[in-house]
């Protein structure tokens, strides 16, 4: 149950004055919120504002720039409405100062109003962006008209706020006013030392502070006050993912070993030694399955680094034990490509492996249903066909989760059930950096791979401009020429599947007359059977060059494909450039990228496309995406079930992170029920940033 203390944070926004149903839908927009979710008052505290406007300015009408927001004193002249039958024109209210004239203009205005607003005769405080029209000094709409006597109430440094149509910056600035006297005296869940070091207020000061700023610069998201919110934030995901942990150690595990003897037939089998990093994995990996407790590891590789062979080499060693493993892949293209790598190597080694996906139907699905139920069938590859009810184990011991970050945690358990005290092995080829490995991945040990396996060709990235188009055709003509095989990615037009196909399909028509039949295509709109025999016509030779969407971005495997060329490089994202890079340099011939963008570029996408050309080190190229986009973009997080931050933007307060882990570490290992007087605090906090898993996990003990 949540603290009843907090219930008026999370009262509908309808509470507030002035907030009916058709506000509140607004709002839901505004926060993104589903269409059964309503909009509440801890929504508004947390939409923070992200600029200023400064009344402080108060110049003589002579001195002022126009263009600029500024607040003048002023004595009303006199009023021009608008002539009969003619609505359209403005009413105009002249004023002046000593020093200058100053017309305000308003559109559809009611004149009974104006005139009680603005006496002719009498003195008024304007404040509002002036402009130049027809050389003289202008107002249109003055965000604010005082009297002498009330301008004592006019908030000098008033809050700016991100809107959504149909919402002014009055209404959410009044809301916003109103949300604030609903926060009530909660419990201190920061160390008293921390706070004091860092020069943080309370948690209703800093809300305070932000949506009442005393100086433009106190809505800076470094201001302590800012600071204080972020740092709640991480604390309140570190924690639950310290009680996630806690609740996985907590559960009884079985320990998986044996000596080693499949694992030394699948080395074997390779074509080449693992690299340092891939020994250490499989090591780590090893040592935490024969432990009586649950593994949750997380391993983190490059593009090519060889995760699948290490993934592999965890299953042989509980399928070695008499167990049994399942890989689950969020594609089907992804989940064939990990069974055509796995297949050959489990051949040698004697693993039983079958696959499952969304297509396998009928007689044979019911077949590797038996075999698995029976205990015939070693290793799994699937989609997430995997975790449907009527797919049954004889005994699974180990559940490998490839793209974690596209699966919800959800789905991650739902296949963990599906055995008694299942091991967790999750893969992800996007390489992620240090600070959000630790934000969305903290209930697991990590293992990195950072070499690429021997024999990989460096790959020569250049950025051509998309009017020296012509050329580009004419290189890869060159290079089908001599027998070389392409990819030719399109990117998403705009935010529909249909765009990104036209793209692609036009391109398409345009490279098939130069080139005829040795030009294919695959995107997401094409049946899985469709997708996999151009996959595998391109594979085998039969087709030279593919023109794809980003359906291509995982899992593709053609080690002979050694052209990429990206068209409109400059709306991609770094993590995802890298990725279609890691297509090719897959072989032992040299590889070439082209990057074509449109001129002229921005500065982030100038800086994106040099990082590309300088460096193929997939954790560089994510600490850049990082620094370059923030944390929502590079893991996709609107698509992936992944959290976003409400209040903590990473590039800022990507720092406090380690310290909230720590501080989390230390208490959990204190309190581990969260039973003393600061546990009871950061009980409210869980809730406060709906960490309220957790506090179940808590609960079944």
């Amino acid at each position: 149950m949540r603290p009843s203390l907090l219930d008026p944070l999370f009262a509908a926004l309808t509470v507030l004055p002035g907030t009916g149903p058709k506000l509140e839908k607004l709002y839901r927009r505004l926060f993104d919120r589903g269409e059964d979710m309503p909009a509440r008052v801890v929504d508004l505290l947390f939409h923070l504002p992200t600029g200023t406007i400064d009344r402080r300015s108060r110049p003589k009408l002579r001195d002022v720039v126009p263009g600029s927001v500024v607040t003048v004193a002023v004595t009303i002249d006199r009023h021009r409405p608008p002539p009969p039958n003619r609505p359209r024109v403005p009413y105009q209210v002249y004023a002046s100062d000593d020093t200058g004239d100053l017309v305000l203009t308003f559109f559809h205005a009611k004149r009974d109003y104006l005139e009680k607003l603005l006496p002719v005769g009498e003195h008024r405080t304007v404040s509002g962006t002036t402009a130049l029209y027809d050389g003289i000094l202008q107002m249109v709409h003055p965000d604010r008209v005082v009297s002498d006597e009330e301008l004592h109430k006019l908030p000098l440094v008033e809050p700016v706020y991100p809107l959504t149509e149909g919402l002014s910056l009055n209404v959410v600035r009044k809301a916003a006013e109103a949300a604030l006297t609903k926060v009530p005296k909660l419990p201190e869940w920061q160390d008293e030392a921390w706070l004091k070091r860092n020069d943080f207020p309370a948690f209703a000061d800093a809300l305070n502070a932000l949506h009442h700023p005393a100086e433009p610069t106190a809505v800076m998201p470094e201001t302590p006050a800012w600071s204080r919110l972020a740092y709640d934030e991480f604390l309140a995901g570190q924690l639950a993912l310290g009680l996630v942990r806690q609740h996985q150690k907590s559960l009884p595990g079985r320990g998986s070993s044996g000596e080693g003897l499949l694992r030394a037939k699948v080395i074997k089998a390779l074509p080449y030694a693992l690299t340092p990093s891939q020994g250490r994995a499989v090591d780590d990996i090893v040592t935490d399955l024969a432990r009586p407790q649950r593994m949750i590891r997380l391993l983190q590789g490059d593009v090519g680094s060889g995760k699948t062979v290490v993934a592999l080499m965890a299953a042989a060693t509980v399928i070695e034990a008499g167990r049994q493993a399942a890989l689950m892949a969020p594609t089907e293209i992804l989940a064939r490509q990990h069974l055509a790598t796995i297949a050959p190597l489990a051949e040698k080694a004697g693993i039983r492996v079958a696959v499952l996906t969304g297509r396998e139907r009928g007689k044979e699905r019911d077949e590797t249903l038996q075999r698995l139920a029976i205990g015939e069938l070693d290793l799994v590859v699937g989609t997430h066909a995997l975790f449907q009810d009527d797919v049954a184990f004889r005994d699974l011991a180990l559940a490998i989760i490839d793209e974690q970050h596209r699966f919800g945690v959800h789905q991650r358990l739902a296949l963990a059930r599906k055995g008694e005290a299942v091991d967790m092995l999750v893969l992800t080829a996007t390489p992620i950096p240090r600070t959000l490995v630790l934000t969305y991945f903290g209930d697991m040990e990590i293992s990195e791979l950072r070499e690429k396996p021997a024999g990989r060709q460096p790959i020569d990235t250049r950025t051509i401009p998309l009017d020296r188009l012509n050329e580009v055709v004419a290189a890869v003509g060159r290079a089908l020429n001599e027998g070389k095989r392409a990819y030719w990615v399109c990117p998403l037009v705009a935010e529909s599947e249909t765009s990104d196909l036209a793209a692609a399909e036009d391109r398409f028509a345009d490279l098939k007359k130069h080139f005829g039949a040795k030009v294919d295509i695959v995107h997401g709109q094409m049946k899985g059977a469709d997708k996999d025999r151009a996959m595998a016509r391109f594979s085998a030779g039969e087709t030279q060059l593919l023109v794809a969407t980003t359906v291509i971005e995982v899992g593709v495997d053609v080690p002979a494909a050694t052209v990429m060329v990206i068209e409109h490089a400059e709306r991609f994202g770094l993590a995802q450039l890298h990725q279609l890079r890691g297509r090719i340099g897959r072989g032992r011939d040299r590889s070439t990228c082209l990057l074509l963008y449109r001129a002229p570029l921005g500065e982030t996408a100038k800086a994106r496309l040099a990082i590309m050309r300088d460096t193929e080190d997939g954790f560089r190229i994510a600490e850049e995406d990082l620094r370059l986009r923030g944390e929502g973009d590079l893991l996709g997080t609107k698509q992936s079930g992944i959290p976003g931050f409400r209040i903590a933007r990473i590039e800022v307060h990507g720092k406090l992170i380690p310290a909230a882990r720590d501080d989390a570490a230390l208490i959990l290992s204190r309190d581990p029920h969260l039973a003393s007087p600061r546990g009871e605090a950061l009980r409210h906090l869980l809730y406060l940033f709906e960490r309220d898993e957790a506090i179940r996990l808590l609960r079944a003990g």
